[in-house]
């Protein structure tokens, strides 16, 4: 059931969930940044004590298993990033104005890499190459974090990455960030092990990244889920305190960890709150929240096939999993309706916050709430829809229209009404003109005045989606 699951949430690639990835991702670049500033700061300080003759001697020792360990976490992140640059190709990589473009919603990359072509396996080996490796670099550098590097490789049973198994190509990229991340801990790690070898350091830290895991997403009752928090570059003299779920953890080397045994079904919180010196001796505090979802004894799930909200006035798919026969389980709705049999449902909703479905699997009930959202506003758009177009090609267009932008529904939204209003080039005064509908017919004579200069602008734009009618943002087009 747990394998169902999870191939049925992967297949769920709604445009909020790859804005998530990418934010975490972008949060996990930005960490290693800062453990990477860290790092160089860490070498300067190994330069001075190979210099200064009262600590050259360790330094002469220290230094070079420093500089050993990060060649060794160079090469691994240069592997993963020939990794996100294969994924990225295989999902049909262009360059546009210098951005790159991918299909990040691609759920076939992923398993052509890593499974098919047998990827996932030779990343699995080269991260437990590059454990040993690290921790051979010294017995007293093995002895200290044999147990306690975060590196973790987890294996299917068929020799496969199941972290990777059907999963969209950003997803994929978030959790090699996640491994490059790990790895840039490790290396910090180390090299601050040897540093302190050679005796106390006058360390500064420029940055300080607070860095926050978890064992699982998703978990069982009973099962533990364990919260790791830390911060990627902390001070020896001490300071640091970590909260994780209300209750203070022991933190050794700037990091700390908490395991809870998951109880109830849904969508579970912890608090973490990080506590720390920067580089003035300034107490700071960073507060996060780390979620996982808890499963049900049943076995029974609710999934939404679009996103993870209900959406006003149009039908909502739905899958509903169950381990018992369909004429062992029912679907109960409240605050919405649900239409459909079997799995495949279609739940609709008219207005409010929150609705929720309970599903019973044979007597085990389970309840599942939602969140009520409206249908995003439209943008208005004359032709390609760009805020300066030339004059003639303005002069040309016959319609308008009001499109939804990076929204996973099929739906249409038509203009009511609008004012409009002309200025600039041709027209000495601001010229006002009503637009009606979706045809541009009641103000062509004004735009075929307009030339390069001229200004229009669309404000009090009336629109009728499935939920009724809106007013949404104004537009301005400048003609050149």
């Amino acid at each position: 059931m747990y394998l169902v699951l999870t191939a049925i949430l992967a297949l769920n690639v709604s445009a909020e969930v790859i804005e998530a990835f990418k934010t975490v991702d972008t949060s996990l670049v930005n960490s290693n940044t800062n453990i990477e500033s860290s790092n160089v700061t860490l070498f300067k300080s190994l330069d001075k004590k190979k210099a200064d003759a009262t600590s050259k001697e360790l330094a002469d020792i220290w230094a070079p298993k420093a500089e050993q360990a990060k060649k060794l976490s160079d090469a691994m992140e240069s592997y993963i990033d020939s990794l996100k640059i294969e994924l990225k190709q295989g999902s049909g990589l262009t360059m546009e104005d210098g951005v790159e473009k991918y299909k990040e919603d691609d759920l076939n990359a992923t398993s052509r890499i890593f499974d098919t072509d047998k990827k996932g396996q030779q990343l699995d080996a080269r991260l437990k190459a590059y454990r040993a490796a690290l921790l051979n670099i010294d017995p007293q550098i093995k002895a200290a974090f044999e147990n306690t590097l975060p590196l973790e490789v987890v294996e299917g049973k068929d020799g496969t990455t199941p972290n990777f198994r059907m999963m969209p190509t950003v997803a994929s990229i978030t959790l090699l960030s996640k491994i490059q991340n790990n790895i840039k801990n490790s290396e910090n790690q180390v090299i601050t092990f040897a540093h302190n070898k050679i005796g106390e350091v006058a360390l500064r830290m420029d940055q300080a990244a607070v860095l926050v895991g978890q064992s699982s997403n998703y978990v069982m009752p009973g099962e533990e889920v364990t919260i790791r928090a830390g911060v990627g570059s902390f001070s020896s003299q001490g300071g640091t305190t970590i909260n994780i779920g209300g209750q203070n953890v022991p933190v050794v080397d700037g990091q700390g960890s908490a395991k809870f045994t998951a109880s109830g079904s849904g969508l579970q919180k912890r608090q973490v709150t990080v506590t720390y010196l920067d580089q003035n001796k300034q107490r700071k505090e960073k507060t996060e929240t780390v979620e996982f979802t808890v499963g049900t004894p049943g076995g029974a799930a609710v999934m939404l096939d679009k996103m993870n909200v209900f959406y006003i006035g149009v039908d909502n798919p739905v899958t509903v999993g169950s381990p018992t026969g369909w004429d062992k389980t029912t679907v109960s709705p409240a605050g919405c309706t649900i239409t459909g049999s079997g799995s495949k449902r279609m739940v609709r909703v008219t207005g409010g916050t929150a609705a929720s479905l309970t599903v019973v699997a044979d007597g085990k009930p389970s309840k599942f709430e939602f969140r009520i959202k409206r249908i995003p506003d439209p943008v208005f758009k004359i032709g390609t829809g760009k805020a300066r177009v030339p004059a003639v090609e303005f002069k040309n267009q016959t319609f308008c229209r009001a499109d939804l932008e990076a929204f996973d529904f099929d739906l249409r939204f038509s203009v009511v009404s609008a004012t409009v209003y002309f200025s600039g080039s041709n027209f000495p005064n601001t010229t006002p003109a009503t637009l009606t509908g979706n045809s541009l017919a009641g103000i062509s004579a004004l735009m075929g005045r307009c030339g390069p200069g001229s200004s229009v602008t669309f404000v009090n734009i009336k629109v009728q989606g499935p939920d009724g009618v809106r007013t949404i943002d104004e537009r301005s087009i400048t003609l050149y």
